[in-house]
């Protein structure tokens, strides 16, 4: 009981506060894209203190977050993830679902923040956008976050990577960070949350312009480093 609770209260809490957050976007966009970033880590910042003053969350880190330009790529069990590593990688720009760029404010601010879209198909159009999303952010020095799995996953779920990744991959043309997370053992897609540690752990970097199975089948085991019943290799899309 008391972990609905607490559960109920984050929820109340985080979303009740996100409302101002998201429409003070219109004020702040006018002073740029770092006035941006920073207010939008507002957000990131409020959840990050929902999840550890309601709920008991706290986060540690194995391995090294390195300096530079890098493609992130993670492991994606809920939406803590995608605020936490905002923080810790210090504003990369974002992935997303072309269809969540359309939605009103929302989809607008992403754009400021600074952001790619990937398409579900694999048009030869979709895959020029990509293309030329990736060299304006590696022009201008920003790193991207991904999460390859395309939604969240369960703790010991590893499917496939995406096929969107490898264009990705390709359109960016950056070394590959790995980031294995564990944030569902205590932020389950669906039920009640609990206390507990959340393990973000950065393994090594990758090198770009590996072949593309190459690619996927090490940046798949890595990201799955914390499932303890992983197969040895990727199974097939």
């Amino acid at each position: 009981m008391i972990a609905w609770l607490r559960t109920l209260l984050y929820r109340c809490v985080f979303y009740a506060g996100s409302v101002p957050i998201v429409v003070g976007i219109a004020f702040v966009a006018p002073f740029g894209q770092r006035a941006v970033i920073r207010h939008a880590h507002l957000w990131s910042k409020l959840n990050r203190w929902c999840t550890r003053v309601i709920l008991g969350i706290t986060t540690r880190i194995e391995g090294e977050v390195p300096p530079g330009q890098y493609l992130f790529v993670s492991k994606h069990q809920s939406m803590f993830e995608t605020t936490e590593l905002q923080l810790m990688l210090g504003g990369p720009a974002m992935v997303l679902k072309r269809e969540l760029r359309r939605i009103p404010m929302w989809g607008w601010a992403t754009e400021l923040y600074g952001s790619m879209s990937v398409d579900r198909d694999a048009s030869a159009k979709a895959l020029r956008r990509l293309m030329s999303e990736g060299a304006a952010l590696r022009a201008q020095g920003r790193s991207v976050v991904v999460y390859p799995e395309g939604t969240r996953v369960p703790p010991g779920e590893t499917p496939p990577l995406r096929s969107g990744f490898a264009g990705l991959y390709k359109a960016v043309g950056l070394p590959v960070v790995p980031i294995a997370v564990d944030s569902g053992l205590v932020l389950p897609k669906k039920g009640v949350a609990r206390r507990g540690v959340v393990t973000f752990r950065f393994g090594a970097p990758i090198p770009a312009g590996l072949p593309r199975r190459e690619a996927e089948q090490r940046v798949w085991a890595a990201i799955n480093a914390l499932e303890p019943d992983r197969p040895e290799t990727m199974p097939p899309a």
